[in-house]
């Protein structure tokens, strides 16, 4: 392996923490100077770490306002998500970093969210010293095979099936 090879971290499954772990990360690399970029897919934009990794130094890519569920959306809506991301993940790819941020990005590949020459372009930046993190609950087959850390997330409990309902500062 070459010294100056980054990482690829895959954190996914069922259970709560994957983006939590990715963001967890993010502040460790940013407290030691190092350029982090996020890109999330499927996601609205409003969660509550985003803010905090901007003013930190940290690019962010992400929605832009209220989004569906993917089993909401017509055609149209999915068309246009699809461009966004496309557009977001370029923007993100012109950007120098240390730590690239991919998250969601499990369920934007299994869906067709995403361009897939694109995604895995964003995966290689690790071959050139960039520590990459994945996210999402089903990885691709390809995903698993080029990971180097990968975490499985397991749900054993959560409020949701009782009926609580997300909570902010907590779940988003």
């Amino acid at each position: 392996m070459a010294e100056n090879r980054g990482m690829v971290h895959l954190y996914w499954g069922e259970g709560k923490g994957k983006t939590t772990a990715a963001v967890g990360l993010a502040l460790r690399a940013l407290g030691s100077g190092l350029a982090v970029v996020m890109v999330q897919f499927l996601k609205s934009g409003q969660s509550g770490e985003l803010e905090p990794l901007r003013r930190l130094g940290a690019a962010v890519f992400s929605g832009s306002g209220p989004v569906r569920f993917l089993r909401d959306m017509d055609e149209n809506q999915r068309q246009e998500t699809r461009k966004r991301h496309d557009r977001m993940l370029s923007q993100a790819l012109r950007l120098p970093c240390d730590v690239l941020i991919l998250d969601e990005a499990c369920a934007a590949w299994e869906h067709g969210m995403v361009d897939e020459s694109l995604l895995r372009r964003a995966v290689e930046r690790s071959e050139k010293g960039c520590e990459v993190v994945l996210t999402g609950r089903r990885p691709a087959q390809w995903m698993l095979e080029r990971g180097d850390y990968i975490t499985e997330m397991r749900l054993h409990a959560h409020p949701y099936t009782g009926g609580t309902a997300a909570r902010k500062g907590i779940e988003f």
